[in-house]
């Protein structure tokens, strides 16, 4: 009795385990991210002004996954247009930020061409590299290649989340650059991060601790938080949790005017054009909505703000 009352108790705890998840990475937190809170109010009487920032948009890699991860295809939009799962064309982003102060930042990291040519040593095991569909990524610019292309050296990389399609270019990342994540990006537990844990391990082992920007509420109640990054007006960071639990959007404003890095607050055209919220992929898909119609308000207050989404122009 006492034999089976132990097992009981360890198939408890292994399936409580199970339920709550885990995080998607082990990898430790260090101090708080840079920057300070700010407010919907002050980034908007600041939009319409050019900025110093200069910003380019690479595409690294061309893929193709799934509508229904992309586009949540039980949406009223995509049913009234009948919309069907099928293998949609995307693209895989870096985002080159410099500022004439502080240097260049990368917006999520492109892919690296390590990863692309093994991605087993890289920490992707058989299961993820089966549906992930590695072999349909076909590098246009390496991670490697855009730092060399840089005029400088890399002072940090600001994470619009953690999937592996965002970090997939850390091999290329040297060790002592910066790293920073939205508000319980690393920490909050879901079960899918089982699968995955392992290889977002892999892929920021012996890099940097995580800094994470702690986000308060926006007296305005339009965002979740903003803050500053720079504490110049330069760049906002914008918690738009949903689709991760620190999901983070970037308002930029550069010398050729705003840009808004929606990071897959919204994946696609045709998702930002009808207001639906990415499908599968995402883990809290009202909130995700909720967040996604926030942006386009604010877009809507600016038109000419310039929209980059997650994964397509």
């Amino acid at each position: 009795m006492k034999t089976k009352h132990r097992f009981l108790l360890i198939l408890g705890s292994a399936l409580t385990l199970i339920l709550q998840g885990c995080t998607v990475t082990n990898h430790p937190l260090g101090k708080q991210a840079p920057g300070r809170t700010s407010s919907s109010a002050e980034m908007e009487r600041l939009i319409d002004q050019p900025g110093p920032i200069q910003l380019e948009t690479i595409s690294s890699a061309d893929w193709s996954v799934p509508l229904s991860g992309l586009l949540n295809l039980k949406s009223p939009a995509a049913i009234e247009a009948g919309l069907k799962d099928r293998d949609e064309p995307i693209q895989i982003y870096a985002h080159l930020l410099k500022h004439p102060k502080f240097g260049n930042y990368l917006v999520d990291t492109g892919v690296s061409r390590k990863l692309v040519n093994d991605p087993g040593k890289e920490g992707l095991n058989w299961l993820i590299r089966k549906v992930m569909h590695i072999e349909r990524i076909k590098l246009n610019k390496s991670t490697a290649e855009i730092l060399q292309g840089m005029d400088g050296k890399l002072s940090g990389v600001f994470f619009t989340h953690l999937h592996i399609d965002h970090i997939s270019g850390m091999p290329d990342i040297p060790n002592d650059v910066p790293l920073y994540i939205g508000a319980s990006e690393s920490t909050e537990t879901n079960l899918k991060n089982m699968f995955v844990q392992g290889a977002t391990d892999q892929l920021l082992e012996n890099k940097r601790p995580l800094q994470e920007w702690h986000f308060q509420p926006d007296p305005q109640n339009k965002f979740e938080g903003v803050i500053d990054i720079f504490e110049d007006g330069s760049v906002f960071a914008i918690s738009v949790p949903g689709h991760t639990p620190g999901s983070t959007a970037f308002l930029i404003r550069t010398t050729q005017g705003p840009v808004l890095l929606t990071g897959d607050t919204c994946h696609t055209r045709w998702g930002w054009e009808h207001t639906v919220e990415p499908g599968d992929f995402t883990e809290d898909n009202e909130r995700n909505l909720k967040n996604l119609k926030s942006l386009k308000d604010l877009v809507a207050r600016h038109p000419q703000i310039d929209v980059r989404l997650g994964h397509q122009r």
